[in-house]
């Protein structure tokens, strides 16, 4: 009788449903967020590798504009905002903006805004571009 539990336990957590794919020619084993950029234009690396990849460009790009004084780089924080801020909000903050959704979806903390502005097109007092 236990091992009849156990087996129906263990059938109940499987895998399976994760596996399954809603007619994508390429199944993936966790869905993503729908996420829709207002921009109409190019990002600075294909979609796979910003959702892998793109707070290892942010920290890099950080390094460069802090230490040797470079900025408005295409992977830049504020570039990243210009293009995917909402149109309504011009904000990547808020529910269902880029930036939060992921975020959220991800169960990741986004503390790069506890510093820096959310919104679309704010210039820093003195900083030039």
């Amino acid at each position: 009788m236990l091992r009849l539990v156990c087996l129906l336990l263990l059938l109940a957590v499987s895998p399976a449903p994760t596996l399954a794919h809603n007619g994508d020619a390429h199944p993936q084993r966790t869905p993503v967020p729908n996420m829709a950029t207002e921009s109409s234009g190019k990002c600075v690396a294909p979609p796979e590798e910003m959702r892998r990849n793109h707070m290892e460009m942010l920290k890099h790009q950080r390094d460069r504009t802090l230490r040797s004084g470079i900025r408005g780089e295409p992977a830049s924080l504020n570039a990243c905002i210009e293009c995917h801020a909402g149109k309504k909000t011009g904000s990547v903050l808020g529910k269902g903006e880029f930036c939060e959704s992921c975020h959220a979806y991800a169960a990741v903390k986004l503390d790069c805004f506890e510093c820096h502005q959310p919104k679309a097109g704010f210039k820093a007092a003195g900083v030039k571009p």
